[in-house]
């Protein structure tokens, strides 16, 4: 009579990919930066897709949108994508591309943590899944907004100027 003998194996476990996507956003549609915000696109596709680690999720962008507001098609695509659980992680070229609102961005970025989506800040080599992630990105994040008020109040400047000449 032949015994039956059960043979444990174990399987190697398959590393799972992480689905990765970026968001670029130039605010003014003109000239040098056109060929900014596809210079962008170019180089996070190719920085995607080259690292076997990653799964491409997308290159989302805005073009000649204010970062002040989140009412950006792309990134409002972006988010959609993350609330559809297609999205572990985020690359973005700085917090000003992402976003000039502070309170807008760290809701934004509290609620994708939340929900288990990383953001890397390239400029500044922020991650916001580590422990002082969310302090400079406060900090920073109001560095940007003041920028984004002081360039508008600038341009109010140059406008009210130019109308008292002519």
């Amino acid at each position: 009579m032949k015994r039956i003998q059960k043979i444990d194996v174990k399987l190697p476990e398959l590393k799972k990919k992480k689905r990765v996507a970026a968001y670029a956003r130039v605010s003014v549609a003109k000239g040098r930066t056109l060929n900014s915000l596809s210079q962008q696109v170019s180089y996070y596709n190719e920085l995607i897709t080259n690292n076997e680690d990653w799964e491409f999720a997308g290159v989302f962008s805005d073009l000649g949108i204010s970062g002040s507001s989140t009412n950006r098609d792309g990134f409002q695509g972006m988010l959609k994508a993350c609330e559809e659980d297609k999205i572990d992680l985020i690359l973005t070229k700085s917090i000003s591309r992402f976003g000039r609102n502070t309170v807008d961005l760290l809701e934004i970025v509290r609620h994708l943590k939340d929900i288990g989506v990383e953001i890397h800040f390239e400029k500044e080599n922020i991650k916001t899944f580590s422990g002082d992630g969310e302090l400079m990105l406060s900090i920073l994040a109001s560095f940007a907004q003041e920028e984004a008020r002081s360039i508008s109040n600038n341009v109010k400047w140059f406008v009210r100027n130019k109308f008292k000449e002519d």
